[in-house]
């Protein structure tokens, strides 16, 4: 197993000289995101909130993303019986880097208001409220909000990664892969109902300055196996990983710490199954995909190449004290995305 460097005491995450301070994994945001040392100027720094709603019916979720001379709102809605997704997406341009909070446990509200929608995602205390609220949807209307429990006592995927090349170049991300979720969205005359038991949110915080040209790989999934909350995190292609790994399983809201994963696909096909397997041989999964999705865009200076799939993950977990963990079917996602941005 390679070198997994766990970070358990508090610090800033930058020196003055907008190095990381610590570089590793944590079960908790413990650093600071001093963002008046960071490296380099609003035109170069990655923010994004992103937060996914799935049960084995539908799915909702909401992103915001600020890359300094462009933010992003957009939510999605995702029908696993009909196997169809719907978003809708609205830009503001030269918000530098001033929209999102600084700590991913603060309480906040970051409201986007316009004419194409409004959106708002909230947190207090240990809930995350996400409302949406746009008439033109399908020609139909969508209206609701969800409230996620962020349960302090379970552990979640912290990262702070360096790169190689330039020491202010990093990636800071605090996911947490399973909360509970509660509430409704109405879309036209039929309401869609989030109950705890078996619908969970997923979020995703991050923050960055990366180089130009991004490749990374990312997978999620949680639920109920055997009466008892499972979850875990995969991916790679962030940055210097010789100090550690986004990998985790998450049993009964404890991290169980794995090595190096690997993506299996048939040419970044969403449309056909992708196979995940751990070099520790903790993780062995496929994920049968529900809503594969495609997305390519070019603007020059911005460029996309997404292939993404939410599906149903079944295989083998192995936790720290050697036990096995079979699953079978639970819900969660994968990507596989070039950015140029």
């Amino acid at each position: 197993m390679g070198k997994q460097n766990e970070i358990t005491e508090p610090s800033d995450l930058f020196n003055k000289d907008g190095s990381l301070v610590q570089r590793g994994w944590a079960r908790k945001p413990i650093l600071s995101y001093n963002k008046e040392d960071i490296g380099k100027g609003w035109s170069r720094i990655k923010e994004w909130d992103h937060f996914s709603v799935l049960n084995n019916q539908f799915g909702f979720q909401l992103t915001i993303g600020d890359i300094g001379y462009l933010t992003q709102m957009s939510y999605v809605w995702l029908d696993f019986e009909k196997n169809e997704r719907e978003g809708k997406g609205q830009f503001k341009f030269f918000t530098k880097s001033k929209l999102l909070p600084l700590s991913s446990l603060e309480d906040c509200t970051i409201e986007f208001p316009s004419k194409k929608f409004s959106a708002i995602i909230k947190r207090k205390g240990k809930q995350r409220i996400l409302s949406i609220d746009d008439p033109t949807f399908l020609d139909k209307g969508i209206k609701g909000t969800i409230t996620l429990d962020d349960k302090p006592e379970w552990d979640n995927t912290v990262v702070a990664t360096g790169y190689k090349d330039d020491p202010r170049l990093f990636y800071y991300n605090h996911k947490i892969n399973m909360m509970p979720a509660e509430g409704s969205i109405q879309i036209g005359e039929k309401e869609y109902s989030f109950k705890p038991d078996t619908s969970f949110g997923l979020m995703d915080w991050g923050r960055g300055i990366w180089p130009y040209h991004t490749h990374w790989l990312w997978g999620s999934a949680c639920g109920i196996v055997n009466g008892v909350p499972v979850a875990f995190n995969i991916g790679y292609g962030f940055g210097d990983l010789s100090t550690h790994t986004e990998n985790i399983i998450f049993y009964d809201g404890k991290a169980h710490k794995i090595d190096e994963v690997t993506f299996h696909h048939e040419d970044r096909d969403p449309t056909k199954p992708w196979k995940f397997t751990s070099n520790d041989d903790r993780l062995n999964m496929v994920l049968t995909p529900l809503i594969p999705h495609k997305e390519k865009l070019n603007f020059g200076l911005i460029y996309l190449n997404s292939s993404l799939l939410h599906g149903l993950y079944t295989g083998d977990i192995i936790l720290d004290n050697g036990e096995k963990i079979h699953i079978i079917d639970i819900l969660g996602h994968a990507e596989d995305i070039f950015w140029r941005w």
